[in-house]
């Protein structure tokens, strides 16, 4: 959870003022406001440009993993886990932005970073929770799985 707040810092005074989530802020405090406590924060706390876009990928990637980690979709015989979604996710964005199908630039670090975060993701709790199939019947878990889904829009940017 906290990943997903420092993600949220960041793409609210590091990003453009062009995604969801900056322009939920701007109707919600001013324009005015928010550029003023965006340009006091960046003089007071300065990132390289790998933290401001790649890391919240990355912290997106590590919590959706997590929380995808009990959860399967069966077709027919085949049984896939949920927890690579986000990895196909990270990887199949940046090759949408490659090929200009999606808003972006492609990025080898974006890559890396999704790959080690993935990674983190899958070995960081051992605990073997019971495996369910998709999110039937929802509980506060499977909510929490596709809230972090759902985060992704916040992150989009409008032209």
């Amino acid at each position: 959870m906290v990943s997903l707040f420092v993600s949220l810092f960041i793409y609210l005074f590091y990003r453009t003022d062009k995604t969801v989530v900056n322009e939920m802020a701007i109707l919600f405090f001013s324009q005015r406001t928010y550029l003023g406590l965006k340009t006091s924060i960046i003089k007071f706390l300065p990132l390289n440009d790998i933290l401001i876009y790649s890391l919240p990928e990355g912290l997106w990637i590590f919590c959706a993993t997590i929380t995808s980690r009990p959860y399967f979709i069966r077709l027919g015989k085949w049984k896939f886990k949920c927890a690579y979604i986000p990895l196909i996710y990270g990887i199949g964005l940046e090759f949408l932005q490659l090929y200009h199908v999606t808003n972006g630039r492609f990025d080898y670090t974006d890559l890396w970073v999704s790959a080690i975060f993935w990674l983190i993701g899958i070995n960081v709790y051992k605990e073997e929770a019971d495996r369910q199939n998709r999110m039937m019947p929802l509980n506060l878990k499977s909510v929490a799985c596709l809230a972090t889904y759902g985060i992704v829009y916040l992150s989009h940017v409008f032209k």
